[in-house]
């Protein structure tokens, strides 16, 4: 499930064959009452495993009281798997060729060909499932197992854990989607011809903590479109922050960790808390 999710989102940046010596990007969040959190630019899936840690990082993990994830019980797959197929099957819905635009339906046909799938395939997969699922189809190379969410847990275990989102209220954001919304997010997908060259640069940028390049990739693709953008992401940002100073008003410590595409631009998280009067310092 993670591996579908990350697939579609900017946040999933692909194959890189330097991962060694990675320093994604980190903000230390302060308040005039002592609050203190930080905010920490993950990256969802990788082909390997990546040298992510640092001092800054251990630092910040060591002096946080919680770590706070995009969904906390991330290596649950059965469970993600569970409400994934709960939310995404319908009877009557019309074939997923008929679905899409006809300028696409070649990429469709081209990936049909290539995964053996077919229509029967998602004959009662809602439109936004199969977009889901036909990204990860597409997507060859990397991996949920080696992403940072999963290593960062793996990384401070007696942790206490807290969560923006979960699986069901990540997946209803999809669910509840207009039809139309949800076929431009299946169009967005089979229009999405970045090539390896591609992928490596942003790869790269999660690695150097380019958050500028980040930035301007969060409107493009699928985040090009006005209504996918705000439902996917600055609609999810401006959610996530009230969790974040209700945590920090109740004297909680956060390590927060989420895809670091949400850090990016004028509308992500450390723009924002510096919005509504946070002290906001990039420390690596």
């Amino acid at each position: 499930m993670r591996r579908l999710l990350a697939a579609l989102t900017l946040v999933a940046l692909a194959a890189c064959s330097r991962l060694d010596e990675a320093k994604p990007a980190m903000w230390e969040v302060t308040g005039p009452g002592g609050e203190h959190a930080w905010l920490f630019g993950t990256i969802h899936m990788l082909p390997r495993a990546a040298e992510w840690r640092s001092r800054d990082i251990d630092q910040a993990l060591a002096s946080a009281d919680m770590i706070v994830l995009e969904i906390a019980n991330i290596e649950d797959t059965g469970g993600m798997g569970a409400v994934f197929t709960e939310l995404a099957n319908s009877p009557g819905l019309p074939p997923l060729s008929e679905r899409v635009d006809p300028t696409v339906r070649p990429a469709l046909q081209k990936l049909y060909t290539e995964t053996k799938a077919q229509d029967a395939t998602f004959a009662n997969v809602e439109t936004w499932a199969a977009a889901l699922t036909l990204a990860q189809l597409a997507n060859k190379t990397a991996q949920s197992d080696h992403g940072i969410d999963l290593a960062l847990v793996k990384a401070v275990p007696g942790k206490p854990r807290g969560e923006l989102e979960g699986t069901r209220r990540q997946l209803a954001i999809f669910d509840t989607l207009p039809e139309k919304e949800q076929r431009d997010l299946l169009n967005a997908a089979l229009r999405d011809d970045r090539d390896e060259a591609g992928e490596v640069e942003l790869a790269e940028a999660w690695r150097k903590g380019d958050m500028a390049l980040i930035a301007r990739e969060t409107r493009t693709g699928i985040l090009a479109d006005p209504e996918l953008r705000q439902a996917l992401y600055s609609n999810r940002n401006s959610a996530w922050i009230v969790q974040i100073e209700d945590m920090l008003r109740k004297g909680h410590r956060p390590f927060v960790a989420v895809g670091a595409a949400h850090l990016a631009a004028d509308d992500g998280l450390p723009a924002l808390m510096q919005k509504r009067g946070w002290k906001v310092k990039r420390v690596q």
